[in-house]
């Protein structure tokens, strides 16, 4: 489940990226199809880089490397262990919501960007993730531990505080937001639940498949119920 538009940013030939809380690699398995790319998921997480490794072999056993290289490091978000001005692109999806000192998080993302260059960052839109926690006291716990939810305002604000100027936002994976509502009606760590699997199994079908309905009907909805908020910045 890919949440960067690549179409609404430069992305350019030798160009290196950092994607900070990578988990297993789903933006780095997708910036690996430009040409000449240096990609580099950092995560916590252990047993997802190692997912993530696996993901990127196999894309190298497919010839699907276009000349770039690909790498995984643990790393902690407010304390990054790269020289400032480093990156050409930073990605940060999903991961600011789960962050104690997300002031410091902002600045690092920011230091190791290189000026003139993008930074993208996504986080669970306000009233669809407000639901979650109303219909589910567990949720913000079970998902990894969610500490807080932003308003748009709030997270560009935070943003620009650190040296980068918003440039357009969207919405994504509307199709997504009554899955976590039901998962959250009939609780969040069940697994038995008949309807979030049927759900689940058709998610699986559609991030696979790509139809074009349901490519139509997530573009459609975004911007009433997308899931994600997506932000752009330029440092």
């Amino acid at each position: 489940m890919i949440t960067v538009n690549f179409n609404k940013i430069t992305i350019k030939p030798g160009f290196t990226i950092l994607d900070i809380g990578c988990g297993p690699g789903r933006h780095v398995s997708a910036l690996y199809s430009y040409k000449k790319i240096n990609a580099i998921g950092a995560d916590l997480n252990l047993s997802d880089l190692k997912d993530g490794v696996k993901r990127l072999e196999y894309h190298d056993s497919l010839g699907a490397h276009c000349g770039g290289t690909w790498a995984f490091t643990t790393s902690d978000i407010t304390c990054l262990p790269f020289k400032d001005n480093t990156f050409d692109l930073v990605i940060c999806s999903e991961v600011m919501e789960h962050i104690p000192n997300h002031q410091k998080a902002a600045s690092e993302i920011l230091r190791v960007l290189k000026p003139g260059h993008n930074l993208v960052v996504s986080v669970p839109r306000f009233w669809p993730e407000r639901l979650c926690w109303a219909l589910s006291d567990e949720y913000f716990n079970a998902n990894q531990g969610h500490i807080r939810i932003y308003k748009k305002n709030e997270l560009v604000s935070l943003i620009e505080k650190h040296g980068a100027t918003h440039i357009m936002s969207h919405h994504a994976h509307s199709i997504h937001s009554p899955y976590w509502w039901l998962k959250c009606f009939v609780g969040p760590t069940r697994e038995d639940s008949f309807s979030v699997n049927l759900y689940k199994r058709f998610l699986t079908w559609d991030i696979l498949q790509k139809p074009w309905i349901t490519r139509f009907l997530d573009k459609l909805l975004n911007p009433l119920m997308g899931k994600s908020l997506v932000l752009y910045f330029k440092k």
